[in-house]
């Protein structure tokens, strides 16, 4: 269950601390910013994360800002599973893949998988429950608002490259593969709990085999020593301690990819005929100011997802979306995959104003207004719950 309580607001205020109203609201301690670090996770800066559960932490609203990157010490944890020992990154080069469904199967070590080439790829790495708390529904999950999201810089080898040495992908096999190296326990039916994620064949055009992130070693926490990276697809496809890649006919038999991250209506369980979160949606939200601000010349910022297409512009309305003007994209373009901070410089007189921004991509996608809810709070995109209440004087 989840720490934090259900919130009934469409849009929240902001507390001073850039976050959620914490003590006013409610939230136990260990839900608000600034709380203990878990042990594994202890490298990171606690002033800007929410500690919902010991797998579960998210960047605060306020330290999200401008940035074009995500800082490692600020970037989200989701785990499924407790992470494996840090002894499989005591050797990294050492660790073992699986290749399966080419020509050529076999399996190689990270060292070797390094000399089949090389890529890096800037994109955004999302919680498919990323906006959850927004919705008005109980739903079952951690409540995250806008947090449990970071534009990362991957280093890794493509996929395409790989399944080229290998002689190519095997007929007949419709689906790509990713199981991770989490210890299973004793007596645990592996397809209960493992993590592995099955997504259309199609995306190994993007995917890479990471073994950095932000120009360092891939942390334990985020996926070391090596983790499936799909640019575009939400973060549950992207598998960490990823020990098996295998082209397949079939989807993955596992409970996470045949009735967990479905889009179902409220009420109903999950089933493999329903839409998988798979490909991420247009989407932004404004970082700041989430304080009170004073009257006159404020500038107002954000960040702004394509998902899997370019950005074309992102709109700001200071009145709740009953006007619109296009905000500044600030810094250069890293690709359609990552995210871009924009920014709009606009005079906010005394009063309360409901601060909104709209995402639209090249290819004609507009992040809504409103968002159809669904059991399991995934997706929500719609731009009115992600607004907030900015008190100016």
């Amino acid at each position: 269950m989840s720490l934090l309580p259900q919130l009934k607001r469409r849009h929240f205020l902001i507390g001073s601390a850039g976050g959620l109203v914490g003590a006013a609201a409610g939230l136990p301690a260990m839900a608000q910013e600034g709380a203990a670090l878990p042990d594994y996770v202890a490298w990171k800066d606690a002033d800007d994360l929410i500690v919902h559960s010991m797998q579960t932490l998210e960047t605060r609203r306020g330290a999200i800002g401008s940035g074009l990157v995500t800082p490692s010490e600020d970037l989200y944890i989701r785990n499924n599973l407790p992470a494996p020992p840090e002894e499989i990154v005591a050797d990294r080069d050492a660790w073992e893949i699986a290749i399966e469904g080419v020509a050529e199967p076999q399996t190689m070590t990270l060292g070797a998988l390094k000399t089949l080439g090389v890529e890096t790829v800037a994109c955004v790495l999302q919680c498919s429950g990323n906006g959850r708390a927004f919705f008005d529904h109980e739903t079952s999950g951690t409540q995250w608002s806008v947090g449990a999201a970071g534009n990362v810089i991957w280093t890794g080898v493509p996929v395409r490259d790989l399944v080229a040495a290998m002689g190519g992908v095997s007929d007949g096999m419709d689906w790509m593969t990713g199981t991770g190296g989490e210890e299973i326990p004793d007596g645990v039916p592996a397809e209960t709990i493992q993590v592995e994620r099955s997504v259309p064949r199609a995306a190994m055009e993007q995917a890479i085999l990471a073994w950095d992130m932000n120009g360092t070693a891939l942390p334990l926490a985020h996926g070391g020593p090596l983790r499936l990276v799909i640019p575009g697809y939400y973060g549950v496809n992207n598998v960490k301690y990823l020990k098996r890649l295998a082209f397949t006919a079939q989807e993955s038999p596992s409970k996470i990819q045949q009735t967990g991250y479905r889009v179902r209506p409220v009420g109903e369980k999950g089933d493999p005929s329903q839409p998988s979160m798979f490909e991420m949606s247009v989407k932004s939200w404004i970082t700041g100011p989430l304080e009170e601000a004073g009257t006159g010349k404020v500038q107002i910022h954000g960040v702004a997802m394509g998902g899997t297409a370019a950005l074309e512009k992102v709109e700001v309305s200071v009145d709740g979306g009953a006007n619109w003007t296009v905000a500044q994209f600030l810094g250069p373009d890293m690709g359609p995959y990552a995210w871009r901070p924009f920014v709009l410089i606009t005079e906010l007189g005394q009063g309360t104003h409901m601060l909104a921004s709209r995402a639209s991509t090249v290819d004609g996608q507009v992040q809504p207004e409103m968002f159809e809810p669904n059991e399991r709070g995934y997706g929500h995109n719609g731009w009115h719950d992600h607004a907030v209440d900015l008190t100016v004087g």
